[in-house]
């Protein structure tokens, strides 16, 4: 590896680390730079002297990971990234927290190189972390460790720590003995509010040596260069559990004012603070002050280092498995997976979920890096692959995930191993508990993770669990997020179309499947374009619009209609998002906005009518009776909604 910069360069870099994050949050007005100042010494020993990265190949596959979970203090990373020669310059860091800048508020993964994973919600970024652990390990397992060998590095404060998913999280890790992850924790003790003692008074290191981590308590050596990279070789070291490392560090140091205040935490320090901060560092009182020469040095080590990394790693893997990697981390091909579709004979009455097993099984073998799992809801959601080992502590091939009752922590961790590459995460659990991954669903949505949420039991025909477990909300909320596709097949054909294009889609795709046997009434067509008549008549009346498992109710409705003089044509929508991609046209032609159009759903109708003149829905909770009481109770009936038709028609 290459030398290490000289003592004085490591003072000189920390120092300008330390004046940008005081100078672009007091540019800004807003910021967070408190936490930056105190951690400068090991980002600075981090990035120049323990991760194996390439600032000139910021997507090398087998780089180290860093992940900022603590992203307020996102200008730390910021500052890296311009001193390392990622592509950040000094005008990105002046347009700090602006519009359409490359620094935003919170670092953004896509949006800004060597940004890994999407962080702010805090706690988010270190379960994305044990998510990515995962992915390394079973790369590892696949591809050998001379192809693959990193750590994930994760940068934690005291509030990712206080998050319940960090709980989940960590807990998870400890028990898979992913001893390729160390956190290293920031203990400074503060909050927005004041004093850690306000709030809490858990023993950290104790807390996650009971979870099976291997826990460094590194004392006060936040500003020991030589300290910090000791010990984070020595977590690096580390076989058989993941580690955490706990810095007792010091918000805002070296400010004579504000070390240790929680006001340094997110108020920009005044000019006058800077200036006395920047006179204790012994550096020019000017505005970003970034000497040519030091940042010259700094790049030219990093990328000196880098490129050693990157061609070790090449001389030792052959062409051969550097292109099937590079393959493994790109989009799959729709014409290599849609032979391996199976097709549902119209006799078929299938639960969605049970098609969805058959279908994830069925593409396997065209498939190979899909990694499926559950939170404690295996064989009930579908989201198993039959035949295949646990991915465990002992067994880094198996491509079954057992996340245990932790929805938290596995909607992270399905990010984090999508952002990672390599894999296709597939996560699944009932509707209602999609609540519980909200947070985790809508950042996959922002960093546009091309991982697979799996949502079984999807409607109050749940039946007897009653309200807590009926979803009613969901699919509005869902349908709600942008980016995020939301598929509800109505049937098998439906669901085995709806994988298709949830594995060849850029981005997230939620998956929401019935508990109850529902008909093979399609092809499956439908999905492609999010919407298509499935039944249509030469003079309709009206259009009956429905998802789901109440395609066969506006089915059983058409002919009640029939029978009664009034034509109409149905359309299953299993997506809008997808039929909101068409032309005018296009959705003209599937759904004439000149006749009445009538939508049919057993969920809140919010959303509805800017498809819909009438609606058929459930806009209140559900009740525990079986299912297929609650669902004539509440008006899911053809009947119900052979009536609204007519009146809609009739006027």
């Amino acid at each position: 590896m290459a030398n290490k910069l000289t003592a004085e360069q490591d003072a000189l870099s920390i120092s300008l680390i330390r004046g940008l994050a005081m100078d672009a949050p007091l540019k800004a007005k807003s910021g967070h730079q408190g936490t930056a100042m105190s951690l400068a010494p090991l980002a600075h020993v981090l990035y120049s002297r323990v991760l194996q990265h390439h600032p000139g190949d910021p997507t090398w596959v087998n780089r180290d990971r860093i992940i900022l979970s603590n992203g307020h203090a996102s200008i730390l990373q910021y500052a890296m990234l311009f001193l390392g020669g990622w592509g950040l310059t000094l005008d990105d860091l002046k347009n700090f927290r602006q519009w359409d800048s490359a620094t935003p508020g919170h670092p953004e993964a896509g949006h800004t190189a060597g940004v890994e994973v999407t962080t702010g919600p805090l706690g988010q970024g270190f379960a994305n972390a044990v998510g990515m652990a995962i992915a390394e390990e079973h790369l590892r397992a696949e591809h050998g460790p001379v192809a693959i060998n990193h750590h994930t590095f994760v940068i934690a404060g005291d509030g990712c720590l206080m998050e319940g998913i960090s709980h989940e999280a960590a807990s998870l890790a400890g028990h898979l003995n992913l001893d390729h992850l160390i956190c290293i924790f920031d203990d400074n003790k503060i909050t927005i509010d004041g004093s850690t003692d306000l709030t809490c008074t858990d023993d950290v290191p104790a807390r996650f040596r009971s979870y099976g981590w291997n826990v460094i308590e590194a004392g006060e050596i936040a500003d020991d260069c030589d300290a910090l990279e000791r010990v984070l070789l020595q977590a690096r070291q580390n076989v058989g559990s993941p580690t955490l490392v706990v810095l007792r560090s010091h918000i805002g140091h070296p400010s004579p004012e504000l070390t240790d205040k929680h006001e340094a935490h997110g108020n920009p320090f005044t000019a006058e603070l800077v200036s006395s901060t920047k006179k204790v560092m012994g550096i020019p009182d000017e505005p970003f002050w970034a000497p040519d020469d030091v940042v010259a040095a700094y790049r030219n080590h990093m990328a000196t280092r880098g490129q050693q990394c990157v061609s070790e790693w090449v001389s030792l893997n052959s062409e051969e498995v550097r292109t099937a990697l590079k393959t493994q981390h790109e989009l799959p091909l729709a014409s290599n997976i849609a032979p391996a579709l199976p097709v549902f004979t119209p006799d078929t009455n299938l639960a969605t979920r049970q098609a969805f097993q058959k279908v994830l099984e069925a593409t396997n073998d065209a498939l190979p890096h899909v990694l499926a799992g559950a939170a404690d809801l295996t064989g009930n959601t579908g989201a198993k692959l039959a035949g295949t080992s646990a991915f465990s502590a002992t067994n880094r091939s198996g491509k079954q995930v057992y996340y245990g009752i932790r929805e938290h922590a596995m909607g992270a961790a399905l990010v984090g191993m999508a952002l990672h590459g390599g894999v296709i995460p597939v996560g699944g659990t009932f509707f209602v508990f999609a609540d519980y991954m909200r947070p985790s669903i809508r950042l996959a949505a922002l960093s546009k993770a091309r991982c697979v949420f799996v949502f079984s039991h999807d409607s109050v025909g749940v039946g007897e669990d009653g309200p807590t477990h009926q979803p009613v909300e969901h699919l509005a909320s869902l349908r709600a997020i942008p980016g995020l596709q939301v598929i509800r097949p109505a049937d098998p054909n439906e669901t085995s179309a709806a994988w298709l294009a949830a594995v060849t889609h850029d981005g997230p795709t939620a998956i929401i499947l019935s508990r109850q046997n529902v008909p093979a009434l399609t092809d499956g067509s439908a999905v492609h374009p999010g919407a298509a008549i499935i039944h249509s008549t030469a003079s309709p009346k009206a259009t009956l619009i429905a998802t789901g498992s109440e395609l066969s109710v506006a089915m059983d409705a058409s002919r009640i209609l029939q029978n009664d003089g009034i034509d109409v044509n149905v359309v299953s929508m299993p997506s809008w998002e997808r039929f909101a991609s068409l032309t005018s046209a296009q959705q003209e032609a599937i759904i004439p906005r000149t006749l009445p159009r009538i939508s049919v759903e057993a969920g809140s109708t919010f959303g509805w009518h800017h498809i819909a003149t009438h609606c058929v829905g459930i806009d209140r909770f559900g009740a525990s009776a079986p299912g297929n009481v609650v669902m004539e109770k509440l008006g899911i009936t053809a009947a119900h909604v052979a009536e609204t038709t007519k009146a809609a028609v009739l006027g």
